[in-house]
């Protein structure tokens, strides 16, 4: 089978390795789209604090179940799904508390252990989400639309508040969504002047970053140091400052600032229980983001293709379509 594989900062190679043998206890999954997150882009420019190297990327995934052993979560052969990639050990402290986001011992598949760029993983049947209403390229949305739910829980955001997300990529926008159905007035603070004309065509509310505003709740979703200390300067006195990106640079925060607004720092960790409600409400069409797909590629030319997208300035998601060859994905962009 194809797999891709990131062997060290800017080095992304295509290669053919043998099927993965079953699991005892776990399921054959057939890997059909891949979003391409931030943090992927972060390991590719070795900028992101988590990775080790060689790793297969990849999770934000979708597919159908090739094989599964009987189980208690309603998963059988042929399922579309999406899968939850944060594999926790349920037995930490961490865990017994409920905060899985935070085990002790994490493997997040793409991250820790290797992740969906190749045409089989095997998966335990309980990070399997399936839905028959969904797309593939919805069910690969959700993981990254469950960050921002969970930013959003995070913050305890309830309405007649004003929420400004600063960031308007795919985690920004995500956040947005889901302060918006908490009732909360939602801003949106960008610089890339093609992300903010896609989030002004999606009907928000945005600002340039030089533009003053206060709110509430930040949401920060760079993951950019020099604008996660910045974000300090739009929290209103005792709101609350989430950060939702992530960076592996010292932030230096404004201490003086900081105390004089009694602000609370927030940080926002992945996602806890998030995929079943957010494939609900994409089921539902209260949320939709089929839009935010801007970029679609074919695992084959990933490798050459990958270190484009990163300066592409009117990118929001790229998705890998395991389904298409490179002759397909041309015949639709031309």
């Amino acid at each position: 089978m194809q797999q891709v594989v990131l062997t060290g900062p800017g080095v992304l190679f295509h290669r053919d390795v043998p099927q993965p043998p079953s699991i005892q206890g776990e399921a054959l999954f057939s890997i059909k789209r891949i979003g391409v997150c931030g943090s992927d882009f972060h390991a590719f420019a070795g900028r992101h604090p988590a990775y080790i190297y060689p790793r297969v990327l990849g999770h934000e995934l979708s597919g159908v179940v090739l094989e599964v052993p009987a189980n208690e979560f309603g998963i059988k052969v042929g399922d579309r799904c999406a899968i939850d990639p944060y594999v926790n050990c349920g037995t930490c402290g961490t865990c017994r508390t409920g905060r899985t986001n935070c085990c002790e011992h994490l493997q997040v598949l793409g991250v820790h252990r290797d992740g969906g760029m190749q045409d089989i993983i095997s998966v335990p049947p309980r990070l399997l989400h399936s839905s028959e209403k969904l797309s593939l390229d919805q069910l690969a949305l959700v993981e990254m639309l469950g960050i921002g739910a969970h930013a959003v829980a995070r913050a305890g955001l309830h309405d007649g508040q004003t929420a400004v997300v600063v960031g308007a990529g795919p985690i920004g926008l995500g956040a947005a969504l889901f302060a918006r159905e908490t009732g909360a007035e939602v801003v949106l603070v960008e610089k890339n002047e093609d992300r903010r004309a896609f989030a002004r065509r999606q009907g928000w509310n945005t600002l340039e970053a030089s533009e003053e505003v206060l709110g509430d709740v930040v949401f920060d979703a760079t993951g950019s140091a020099i604008v996660m200390a910045d974000s300090l300067n739009k929290v209103s006195t005792g709101g609350k400052l989430v950060f939702v990106g992530l960076t592996s640079d010292p932030v230096a925060l404004d201490d003086a600032l900081f105390h004089k607004r009694e602000v609370t720092l927030l940080a926002s960790r992945n996602s806890v229980g998030q995929f079943p409600r957010v494939i609900k409400m994409l089921e539902a069409g209260t949320i939709a983001s089929d839009e935010w797909i801007t970029e679609r590629l074919d695992l084959v030319n990933l490798p050459e293709e990958f270190a484009r997208l990163i300066d592409r300035p009117h990118l929001i998601k790229a998705i890998v379509d395991m389904e298409c060859s490179s002759d397909d994905l041309a015949g639709s962009q031309a």
